[in-house]
């Protein structure tokens, strides 16, 4: 298992050629699926176990050179920021495969699991690469399936939410790479080698100068801003989410997301400090105005699915506030709060998912008397609300507050953290606002009666 990490990329691929075999029997589709996706889940949590916690640097790196000509290569490895996202992208990735093969999708079964697998790869690649050519193609890799999943088997304006979600999401890409392609050029040593290997990159960052860093921290910065996403680039989200199968909504939310926050993480902040501090101000701006707005948009939501997709809006602004305050409480309240978003966000999906399944609503005005119809369905329920709400005592609450006192840590120049901690507590305050909304009344309306 010493190449656990390549195994991680291999075995989701290796699931699409018993697929290819079982074409035309659906059920043996949906078993090579589930199946490829529980072995992919259990590799993920053997990589966490050979992690040793607190050791400095990458771990479990491999490394191969892909086009050495060009100074590419294939390197994969993990950190304490990546080894958590990997096995929470392995077991989101199992639950949807799971729930879809339960009846909830009943056309071109096997195209469908195709894409999952596809989708895997792109996704566990992202938070493994740690050369910049092979993060982009994995970060592409990603966009492919999910265009099909939307745009195949997703709602009535599947059609419309699907070109709008690639629209966005490639016109980033492709600023990425304009950067990708300026820090190849950037990088050339005496004798004319270049690389895209970060850790090298990370010891010659000293080339580049502060006016190539201002631009090209730009360039990276929309591309992880539109995937997150982050104001004013987030209006692909909800029509997206909306859309969307139930298990596209949980990946999307769980782990997509996610990939814009890890790339400012991974590549925008080490490699490019002085672009960085160039646009914090405005990154911080945009990510508590992304707090308080994704709350106020959320609390007028009639549509249930509507409303946990905007409030993705306000917890990804958390994530975006906890890694631009440029200090250790704000950067761990980054990393859990992605971690927590996925987990407490994938599972609301789920729910919404399950209970539509079950009422064919998702007016929230309908879906009141369920907790009399389904107890356990609607406690559980209410435990991953009160998490995203960031109740004291759930894993919501851990990050969120790290990330406040990070903001409150910021320097007392003018517009320091003493304004922005506040702004930003307000966007908690608001959130318990939408969330209350979200819970099913006890008593029991017309809408329900039919269950």
């Amino acid at each position: 298992m010493t190449n656990v990490l390549s195994l991680l990329v291999v075995i989701p691929l290796a699931g699409l050629v018993p697929l290819f075999f079982f074409r035309r029997d659906e059920r043996a589709a949906k078993q090579v699926a589930i199946t490829t996706t529980l072995v992919e889940l259990a590799v993920s949590l053997w990589m966490l176990k050979q992690f040793v916690v607190g050791e400095a640097g990458f771990q479990l790196v491999e490394r191969v050179d892909w086009l050495p000509s060009l100074g590419i290569s294939y390197l994969v490895g993990v950190d304490g920021i990546s080894v958590l996202l990997v096995p929470m992208t392995t077991l989101l990735t199992f639950i949807s495969v799971l729930y879809s093969s339960g009846g909830v999708i009943k056309t071109r079964i096997v195209e469908y699991m195709t894409a999952f697998l596809l989708l895997e790869v792109g996704m566990v690649g992202v938070f493994i690469a740690l050369d910049l050519f092979l993060f982009y193609i994995f970060f592409e890799l990603m966009l492919v399936p999910m265009y099909l999943i939307i745009g195949i088997w997703g709602g009535p304006r599947r059609i419309y939410a699907t070109l709008k979600f690639v629209i966005f999401t490639l016109a980033g890409s492709l600023l990425m790479l304009v950067g990708i392609v300026a820090v190849y050029i950037q990088s050339a040593d005496a004798s004319g080698s270049r690389t895209l290997s970060l850790p090298e990159l990370i010891e010659l960052r000293g080339r580049f100068p502060g006016d190539f860093q201002f631009w090209v921290f730009l360039a990276f910065a929309l591309a992880f801003a539109i995937k997150m996403p982050m104001v004013p680039f987030h209006t692909w989200l909800p029509d997206a989410h909306v859309e969307a199968p139930t298990a596209g909504s949980i990946v999307l939310a769980g782990v997509l997301l996610k990939a814009g926050g890890y790339g400012f993480l991974r590549f925008g902040l080490p490699l490019f400090p002085i672009g960085v501090q160039a646009w914090l101000p405005v990154l911080i701006v945009l990510s508590v105005i992304a707090i308080l707005y994704g709350a106020i948009v959320s609390a007028v939501q009639k549509d249930l699915k509507k409303l946990v997709a905007y409030s993705s809006v306000a917890h990804m602004g958390f994530v975006t506030l906890g890694i631009f305050v440029l200090n250790l409480q704000g950067g761990v309240g980054a990393v859990l709060q992605m971690l927590n978003h996925g987990f407490v966000t994938g599972a609301l999906f789920l729910f919404v998912g399950i209970q539509y399944e079950k009422t064919h609503r998702r007016m929230i005005a309908d879906l009141g008397g369920l907790a009399n119809l389904w107890p356990l369905f609607t406690t559980f329920f209410g435990v991953f609300v009160l998490a995203s709400l960031g109740l004291p005592g759930l894993n919501g609450f851990v990050g969120e507050f790290l990330v406040l006192l990070g903001t409150f840590a910021l320097p007392g120049a003018p517009l320091g953290g003493l304004f922005w901690g506040p702004l930003a507590a307000i966007g908690v305050i608001l959130a318990a606002v939408y969330l209350a909304l979200d819970v099913p009344a006890r008593h029991v309306r017309t809408g329900a009666r039919g269950i």
